[in-house]
């Protein structure tokens, strides 16, 4: 059996991590400075998250949710303590593109309604609604396109309302920052404006904090820098450092019935001990805050590079927009100097996702590397 061809591969092949650095097979050294899409938040291999998998792999991995979880307990309660949202019930699955789907799922629940309103240059997932929220029509098969979905400009709150206003609207969903779309984001007046509109006319609105979550734009959630609060957050990503995690973050307004949600895999052990181990480490290594001294820095280092037009993003949230499409510099940078950077929709747009650890010596090590490819 050959695997199912649907990813461009660069030749390179990992087998050892630790922290942002990333050893291939032959014993090549590479800086991450994408963290396979973000996913890395307390770095590769970190030993508390080493610990914590093996100790509860040699207890029990697996269980199904028929039966009493205390990890899923734990989990859920110091993940309302860090990111400052206790007021929410916390739902376990596997991904974020399955968060997604149950996010909307729940939207359509409480509404009694099913158009979405999402945004252009979006990205959700690709399982059935998750993707048809998502503003790509060449990842969107036709019984996707069955979903009921409007896809608005960002910062147009006059279509929004517009929208809203033909009262057969479930959901407003929105990425706290655009990954995939190239690092755009909406405005504090918008998210602002948003939120009023929904709760006025009981649509709900949901924030994909999918790759924005967990400290990576310098507070718990992006929509934190906005001073919103949404009626559903999803997670996934940076939640289990690799380990397939995800969740849906849901006011406690709204309350559950046996069924209404369900999964197999979702907040298994092996996942939990993942989870409780990332929200310790981000708590005790205070990881946020050296989001906040790395981006700082980094901005520092990066506007002295004139071929840099634009910086996009927060924190370690971060696209670098030339005037040229960056494929060649992607590639240079991972033959040529052993770092990976990430691309978006936007060919022009660099983007760095690295662990929420990374130093500034080895912010260091990528500034020098891109200064001397951009001036050959």
């Amino acid at each position: 059996m050959n695997l199912f061809e649907v990813y461009p591969l660069y030749n390179v092949t990992p087998i050892k991590a630790k922290g942002a650095v990333v050893w291939d097979e032959n014993n090549t050294q590479y800086l991450d400075l994408y963290g396979g899409h973000g996913v890395i938040s307390i770095g590769h291999s970190h030993p508390n998250y080493v610990e914590k998998i093996t100790t509860q792999l040699n207890n029990i991995g697996f269980y199904s949710n028929s039966i009493q979880n205390p990890l899923q307990v734990e989990l859920a309660k110091k993940l309302g303590v860090i990111s400052g949202c206790e007021n929410y019930n916390l739902f376990l699955c596997n991904s974020g593109a399955e968060a997604n789907e149950n996010a909307l799922k729940m939207a359509s629940f409480i509404t009694k309604k099913s158009r979405i309103i999402s945004f252009k240059n979006s990205f959700h997932g690709r399982t059935s609604a998750a993707v048809a929220v998502t503003d790509n029509s060449a990842i969107n098969a036709p019984i996707n396109l069955q979903q009921k979905v409007t896809f608005l400009p960002l910062n147009d709150v006059e279509l929004v309302i517009h929208e809203i206003g033909k009262n057969d609207v479930a959901a407003v969903i929105i990425e706290g920052i655009q990954g995939v779309g190239g690092l755009d984001e909406g405005t504090t007046d918008f998210f602002q404006e948003v939120e009023k509109i929904c709760n006025k006319n009981d649509v709900v609105l949901i924030l994909d904090e999918v790759q924005s979550g967990y400290g990576r734009s310098g507070k718990f959630f992006a929509f934190q820098h906005h001073k919103i609060k949404p009626d559903i957050i999803t997670i996934a990503k940076g939640m289990g450092n690799g380990f397939p995690i995800g969740g849906v973050l849901i006011a406690d307004k709204y309350k559950a019935t046996y069924g209404m949600l369900g999964t197999t895999f979702g907040g298994n052990h092996l996942a939990c001990a993942a989870g409780i181990s990332v929200v310790d480490t981000i708590k005790n290594e205070y990881l946020m805050e050296n989001v906040n001294e790395i981006y700082n820095y980094f901005l520092e280092q990066i506007t002295k590079i004139p071929q840099v037009k634009k910086v996009k993003g927060r924190g370690l949230m971060l696209g670098l927009e030339f005037d040229f499409e960056v494929g060649e510099l992607r590639k240079q940078l991972i033959f040529n100097k052993h770092i990976f950077t990430g691309g978006s929709n936007n060919k022009k747009l660099l983007r760095i996702l690295p662990p929420l650890s990374i130093t500034k010596t080895q912010i260091n090590q990528f500034i020098n590397a891109l200064k001397e490819l951009l001036n050959e």
